[in-house]
């Protein structure tokens, strides 16, 4: 079974968040909005940029719509409900949340993700001239950073971005950000495989041990399997999968901390939306 066949596969709708989604994110807004000032707060920043167009410009709405969200109590500008339509903010130094979800306020940035093929190599360039990162970004005039890496055969969901403390934020082991495979092994797994995984075992470099394991699939001579680990080491899931007797024939990342591939082609690269942004932040505690 091939790992991009799995109906488990996280999201495969589209971009816009769930019902579910949506429904819990308001209800958190719900609950951080008893905290703040209310009526007035004192966010406005002669000569900043007005709130409603920033919100806009964050892919939340129409101006006019993102003009009701203030009006609804439902932004807040460093903690404090803002209800005014003339508020203007500075977007380097105040930080904006909708319904308890911070936005990114700085327009300059770049927050994307690439679905990437085997065969490209997690640079952004090559010497060798080999498929690299760039060619998938090449007519953007942006700086941009991949965050962690996937090795040349590996497949799957890469972050690129120009926000520097975010990518070294995310790639710290500080902050312990999981990553989800899909991996087609050798074998049918034997019964105490997850277990084994789980407690953890010695490599050359160091103890290790995932988070979570799921067996997928298994049919005559191969079985796919899903892990979870937080470690960012060099081929890792290969390794460990190579410890347990099972060696990887191929390897699909679907799961960055909470950013999914959903159903995004291969070779394929979107924006990540402002709620998924949000969520990037609070992740690494921006």
């Amino acid at each position: 079974m091939s790992p991009y066949r799995d109906p488990r596969a996280p999201g495969g709708r589209n971009n816009r968040p769930t019902r579910k989604q949506r429904s819990s994110t308001s209800a958190r807004g719900s609950q951080r909005s008893q905290s703040g000032t209310g009526e007035k707060s004192d966010a406005h920043v002669s000569g900043g940029v007005r709130l409603q167009k920033i919100l806009a410009e964050a892919g939340l709405g129409s101006r006019r719509a993102c003009e009701q969200l203030i009006l609804d109590g439902r932004v807040e500008v460093d903690g404090s409900i803002v209800t005014e339509l003339g508020t203007r903010i500075d977007t380097e130094t105040q930080a904006v949340y909708v319904d308890a979800v911070r936005i990114s306020t700085q327009t300059q940035k770049v927050y994307l993700v690439l679905n990437k093929p085997a065969g490209v190599v997690s640079t952004m360039s090559d010497p060798d001239g080999r498929p690299c990162l760039a060619d998938y970004v090449k007519n953007r005039v942006d700086r941009l950073f991949h965050v962690g890496r996937l090795d040349t055969e590996t497949e799957g969901l890469i972050l690129l971005t120009n926000d520097g403390e975010l990518s070294n934020r995310l790639a710290h082991p500080r902050y312990e950000i999981p990553k989800t495979y899909l991996a087609q092994v050798r074998g049918q797994l034997a019964k105490d495989v997850g277990s084994r995984l789980k407690a953890g075992m010695d490599l050359d470099d160091g103890f290790v041990k995932v988070d979570a394991f799921k067996l997928v699939d298994s049919t005559p001579g191969k079985s796919v399997v899903e892990l979870t680990l937080h470690s960012g080491r060099n081929r890792i899931v290969r390794r460990l999968l190579k410890e347990v007797g099972h060696p990887v024939e191929r390897l699909v990342r679907t799961k960055f901390g909470p950013i999914t591939l959903d159903e995004q082609r291969q070779g394929k690269i979107r924006p990540l939306r402002s709620d998924e942004i949000g969520e990037l932040f609070e992740a690494v505690g921006l």
